[in-house]
């Protein structure tokens, strides 16, 4: 079996993965260690992302922000074309979801309330009589996840990472400063280890002797429906029920819609629950003017959380040599400039440029305890 020595491996190469090894650079040799036969085969690849500064908690929402410039600001060298693209998100409420709205508008920036006839003139798909209360966010934009991701993969190879593929991590050890990777593909000797694997994120950690932090697989699911006959959804927002039943986002004359569902389940290659997709689909129906006649194709993806549903980012507090990122749970590819940039900074024990110490402690593993 082939042995490869570098300073970091890093495993797993999703969106977390690449984005570290393209913003540590030419520094430290680096290896990309995946489990899959291709990066970004689970989470990174099922994601129809979309940028929303009004999304997750204060943590998230600051990680965002410092996101924004660099997806604006992207290489045109590595993205010839815009990370980045008009969307816009219009939240609808019923009368149940009255509360979840208020306290959407009560934390956000950047959102307009609108009337529900404003609602109704933007997606003609709404039913009036459902809405009680609407929002908008027009700085809302979609995210081109696979130029994000292939461009840092380029980006990393440019500054020499190497990328190990088939590569499941089966044993760890750590002797002399040094940790020794057993994986299905090839031994890896390495000065630091990156926790970047995802929904396998504690596995990896209880195979490295990390103790595990609790993060949670939770699956999402979408389908692809038909666009109704007599609509024309080209300048549509998503759509997003506040009280978090559903949402919807036109694409290619085509509707990919969501029951936001968040069931806990073992890592793994995802797969859709069929009846709770069609829970989800039952939900959406309620507020729109036309039935669901045809699913074309449906899939799932696992977004996972630390039990504060931030993410878990630095070096672990007692296993020398193991770096956390993890648990970026729904907000992975909103965050990933920002949360790549500070990675870096802190694996090379840098003074952070854009971020305070307390989104730092935040994320830091060492608050578990």
């Amino acid at each position: 079996m082939e042995q490869i020595t570098c300073d970091v491996a890093i495993i797993g190469a999703g969106i977390a993965g690449a984005g570290l090894a393209a913003a540590l650079g030419k520094g430290p040799e680096v290896v990309l260690v995946e489990r899959e036969a291709w990066p970004g085969y689970h989470s990174t690849g099922r994601s129809a992302a979309i940028f929303i500064q009004n999304y997750g908690n204060v943590v998230i929402r600051g990680l965002s922000r410092a996101s924004a410039p660099l997806f604006k600001g992207a290489d045109p060298g590595l993205f010839p074309k815009p990370l980045l693209t008009p969307r816009g998100i219009l939240f609808v409420s019923d009368a149940a979801g009255l509360g979840a709205h208020e306290a959407l508008i009560a934390s956000a920036d950047g959102l307009e309330q609108i009337t529900p006839d404003a609602a109704t003139a933007m997606v003609p798909l709404l039913r009036r009589d459902w809405i009680h209360a609407a929002a908008y966010e027009a700085e809302a934009m979609d995210i081109d996840v696979a130029a994000l991701h292939q461009g840092w993969l380029k980006q990393a190879r440019a500054a020499g990472a190497r990328m190990v593929t088939d590569a499941a991590l089966s044993r760890a050890s750590r002797a002399d400063g040094l940790w020794t990777l057993e994986t299905s593909a090839a031994r890896i000797v390495a000065r630091t280890v990156v926790n970047a694997a995802g929904a396998w994120a504690d596995e990896v950690a209880a195979l490295c002797g990390a103790r595990p932090v609790g993060l949670v697989p939770m699956r999402r699911s979408m389908a692809v429906l038909p666009l109704p006959a007599g609509f024309d959804s080209q300048a549509w927002p998503l759509v997003s029920d506040t009280g978090d039943g559903w949402y919807f986002k036109p694409e290619a004359g085509r509707l990919l819609v969501s029951p936001a569902d968040e069931d806990p389940v073992a890592p793994q290659d995802a797969f859709v629950d069929d009846m709770v997709l069609a829970e989800g689909l039952h939900r959406y129906e309620q507020a729109v003017t036309m039935p669901v006649t045809r699913v074309e194709r449906s899939w799932a993806g696992l977004r996972s959380f630390a039990p504060d549903r931030t993410p878990v980012v630095g070096y672990d507090p007692q296993q020398e040599g193991f770096f956390w990122l993890a648990g970026q749970g729904g907000y992975g590819i909103q965050t990933a400039p920002g949360l790549s940039a500070l990675a870096a900074e802190l694996l090379e024990r840098r003074p952070p440029a854009a971020q305070p110490v307390r989104i730092i402690d935040a994320l830091s593993p060492a608050r578990f305890g």
